[in-house]
């Protein structure tokens, strides 16, 4: 079953070919230039991005949907909404057609306090992979932040939206930085509203808006670090229990 929320809005519309229908706005996940939808497809979900009514005529911003048609088409990774197709839409124009995603913002998680260890752990390995591949393909986008990170529903596997607008022989040390610091942030604010303090973490957050990692492997690195130093905490406190049993078992 699709979650929907009550700020969704029905397109009413008739597909003379009866391809699409169920066509609904999804404000949550409005963009600057673009609003987003879902829609049925031959009866399958979708998502839809399209330019906002007031730029659908002007060449210009049909330009830059085009190149981010182009730019995110040959994306492929578990953790990024993929891009299937792109064509005229009714009432919408030309729209962008990716993937469907069952599931809530983590700025929606945050807001209404549904924030859970596993989303923790999402972050601190599915965002970084998808921010790896993204560095790695030589992909500029906007800022990551929790209006663009979606958690499916159920599993809680992180999808990234609003990826890629443009693709470069090469990033600069300022695109690399900025992915750094917008995790920092993202990891930062999430903290804050989480019952149980990670004072570790917390400095692994404060590091990467300070720009004291260079790349996505030395904040991968110090995250690696701080899951080995509790595994060895952990592993320390059972080798002293057993220890302690067998000499009480010895003496006996």
């Amino acid at each position: 079953m699709r979650y929907v929320s009550k700020e969704e809005k029905k397109i009413e519309f008739v597909d003379p070919q009866g391809k699409w229908t169920d066509m609904t706005l999804l404000p949550e996940w409005e963009e600057e230039f673009y609003d987003v939808y879902t829609a049925k497809k031959h009866g399958k979900w979708v998502m839809l991005k399209a330019l906002k009514a007031r730029y659908r005529d002007d060449a210009d911003y049909r330009a830059m949907l085009d190149k981010e048609f182009e730019t995110r088409y040959n994306l492929a990774h578990p953790n990024i909404v993929m891009v299937n197709d792109y064509e005229e839409l009714p009432v919408l124009g030309r729209s962008i057609i990716t993937d469907d995603v069952y599931g809530y913002s983590l700025r929606r998680l945050i807001d209404e306090k549904h924030l859970t260890p596993k989303i923790v752990h999402r972050l601190e390995t599915q965002l970084l992979d998808a921010l790896d591949y993204i560095q790695e393909n030589h992909i500029v986008h906007r800022p990551i932040s929790p209006d663009t990170i979606i958690f499916t529903e159920y599993t809680e596997n992180l999808k990234l939206i609003d990826v890629g607008y443009d693709h470069r022989d090469k990033l600069s040390a300022q695109d690399t930085a900025a992915d750094i610091k917008a995790y920092g942030e993202v990891l930062d604010e999430v903290l804050d509203h989480l019952p149980a303090s990670l004072p570790r973490l917390r400095r692994i957050a404060k590091a990467a808006q300070e720009g004291r990692y260079r790349t996505i492997a030395d904040v991968r690195l110090a995250i690696e670090r701080r899951s080995s130093a509790v595994i060895y905490v952990l592993l320390c406190i059972f080798i002293v229990a057993m220890t302690t049993l067998l000499c009480w078992l010895a003496f006996k």
